[in-house]
């Protein structure tokens, strides 16, 4: 294993860490975790170098914490950092903050190192911050509740900003972050940013959900094949990420023995600059061909923006082209459901055609939003 500086604190990290959201099942519902084996993964992880376990109050419908609870029994807990997460879109009042974290530490019956404002966006943030979550934070430290506090994050760099700038002790930003996602949300941009304040950099979502393992397309594979270098999909994504000095450590959410042993070799493997300039130019055409398969010929511009309506066009696309490439609607109909507002979503279009006018690309955009809003609504 390889390990990295973890922020401002005098600890280095492994390069991967154990991401608790995707244990495997034995039954039909998120929360029919296979116990046994999701442990023997978990032990296995921390046997071969994995200082770092990552769970969460939802993930697995509540089991997740309870389970890594009980993998850390035997001496398992003393190898590692474990962090956990506040969900934020659950909070309705201050005394919330108690109530889910006295929940926590009972699922876990162990203390916490890493605190996180779980899931932060331009929505909860100002709710949480309002109700006097860091304050709060500080007190729950000095009680000694927890060791550290920091967040997981979903929205823009500006928000990102924001966040970073209104507390001084945060010791770590958890971010979506992979080759296909560098202007994403926080972006490279934000990775900089908060790595320049010694923030740790957690990157969430390295291999994109795995959808960067899946069989890519055939004008995909084509790229992959004229690489010098072989390697598995898996391995091309994650050394992307650790090739980056502001990155302390990428999350895993691993769902089969088979993938923690191979996540473990890669990581055996990962460093800063590892990869040659060859190679780095290989990744900008692999993403250009994924994002040739999209079916909106969006580019972004904003042209299209203010709509008058208050229809996210450009966001909408976004959500149906990755949906699309990476032919994955279940996750397309989250995002949907979960980041836009009712007032932003595609059935508030009109059909007024004043977009038509202004899409450089020629986008027929009211025809999109309505089949878009069908496929994914919840409701469609």
């Amino acid at each position: 294993m390889k390990y990295r500086r973890f922020g401002k604190l005098d600890w280095e990290v492994s390069a991967l860490g154990f991401g608790a959201m995707r244990l495997p099942l034995s039954g039909g519902t998120p929360a029919d975790v296979d116990e046994p084996e999701a442990i023997r993964m978990i032990r296995y992880a921390i046997d071969n170098g994995v200082n770092y376990v990552d769970t969460a109050y939802p993930y697995h419908a509540g089991q997740s914490e309870r389970i890594v609870g009980r993998a850390l029994k035997g001496g398992y807990r003393e190898k590692i950092k474990l962090a956990t997460k506040l969900p934020a879109r659950m909070v309705q009042t201050a005394s919330d903050f108690d109530r889910i974290l006295d929940e926590q530490q009972e699922r876990l019956q162990t203390n916490i190192n890493f605190y996180l404002l779980h899931g932060l966006n331009r929505n909860n943030w100002p709710k949480v911050r309002d109700l006097g979550v860091l304050g709060w934070a500080q007190k729950a430290i000095a009680d000694g509740r927890f060791d550290r506090l920091g967040f997981s994050f979903h929205d823009n760099n500006e928000v990102f900003t924001e966040i970073v700038d209104s507390y001084d002790n945060w010791v770590l930003s958890q971010v979506q972050y992979n080759f296909m996602d560098v202007d994403y949300q926080a972006g490279r941009k934000g990775l900089r940013y908060a790595a320049s304040k010694g923030i740790a950099v957690v990157i969430m979502e390295p291999l994109r959900g795995g959808g960067l393992t899946q069989k890519p397309p055939e004008q995909v594979a084509r790229i992959w094949d004229s690489a010098a270098h072989k390697r598995s999909l898996a391995e091309w994504g994650l050394l992307w990420v650790w090739n980056q000095p502001e990155v302390s450590i990428a999350l895993s959410g691993m769902t089969t023995m088979d993938q923690v042993v191979e996540n473990v070799e890669i990581a055996g493997r990962s460093g800063i600059d590892v990869l040659t300039r060859d190679e780095l130019a290989l990744y900008q055409k692999i993403a250009d061909a994924y994002r040739g398969v999209k079916p909106i010929p969006c580019t972004n511009c904003g042209y299209c923006m203010p709509c008058p309506h208050g229809v996210n066009i450009p966001l909408i696309f976004q959500l149906y082209n990755d949906a699309v490439i990476w032919n994955n609607f279940r996750v397309g109909r989250n995002r949907y459901n979960i980041y836009l507002k009712e007032e932003e979503r595609a059935d508030r279009c009109v059909k007024d055609e004043e977009c038509l006018e202004k899409c450089p690309q020629e986008i027929n955009i009211p025809e999109w939003l309505e089949k878009i809003h069908t496929e994914l609504s919840s409701e469609g």
